[in-house]
């Protein structure tokens, strides 16, 4: 019996850049890093000019080509009737070369906002960490935009960001200043660890399922594979002939 031929791939929406910004030293047009929320309501889109987009998900009608039904619009339109979030805009100020989503389970220190940023919600809330050009990491709560943390360590440009899959709020940052560096946001965003051995710039960084490792690829024929608990060196996977990126 023939399977069925596989359906060809289908434009479902392109999303574009608004006006044209002027181009200057500091950012252009690029787009770095996309990601979707662990729930799957926010898709966050690194659109260049130093700014990234909070979009609500299932896309709304305005980014789907005319003529195509989206076989989602029921469960859109119940939503809406629950009043559905906007589209936000996050202005952060550099180049944006990483993005992560997390859970926040547990309310921000009120004693560490509350003086400067009342409207923090003292509930469960998602975060968005974005890495930036000149090293910076920035922690966003989507709901209200409003800047949680800004972690300060990287040399040298931050390429990927990687939370734990189990909503621990523990983050993993990647730089071309050869570094890996683990922060602990329950912890007001404290560096607890940093990883070297690479020789090169890190380009990406994935943690396992269970928490237990992480995965680093750099400009070179290896990967390594580090141990979450106690951050060392498990072992190099080797056996490409050129550069792993």
């Amino acid at each position: 019996m023939l399977s069925p031929a596989p359906e060809e791939p289908l434009l479902l929406a392109e999303l574009k850049p608004g006006r044209p910004h002027q181009f200057d030293w500091k950012s252009s047009c690029e787009t770095w890093s996309v990601a979707f929320s662990p729930d799957g309501s926010w898709f966050a889109w690194s659109q260049g000019h130093c700014i990234v987009k909070l979009i609500p998900w299932p896309l709304e009608e305005q980014f789907i080509p005319k003529g195509f039904e989206a076989k989602s619009r029921s469960s859109k339109n119940e939503t809406k009737g629950r009043g559905s979030p906007k589209e936000k805009t996050l202005d952060c100020g550099q180049i944006v070369w990483g993005l992560a989503f997390s859970p926040w389970p547990s309310p921000p220190s009120r004693k560490l906002w509350a003086r400067h940023h009342p409207q923090v919600p003292d509930v469960s809330c998602l975060v968005l960490a974005t890495g930036l050009n000149d090293g910076q990491i920035k922690i966003w709560e989507v709901q209200t935009g409003l800047l949680l943390l800004n972690l300060s360590g990287h040399q040298d440009v931050v390429r990927d960001l990687s939370f734990t899959p189990s909503g621990s709020l523990i983050l993993v940052s990647a730089s071309r200043d050869k570094t890996l560096r683990i922060w602990d946001l329950n912890k007001h965003g404290k560096q607890i660890q940093v990883l070297s051995g690479h020789l090169q710039w890190v380009y990406c960084c994935s943690i396992s399922p269970d928490c237990s490792m992480l995965c680093s690829a750099a400009g070179e024929k290896s990967v390594f594979l580090w141990s979450m608990r106690s951050y060392t060196l498990i072992r190099k996977l080797e056996g490409h002939q050129s550069s792993v990126v």
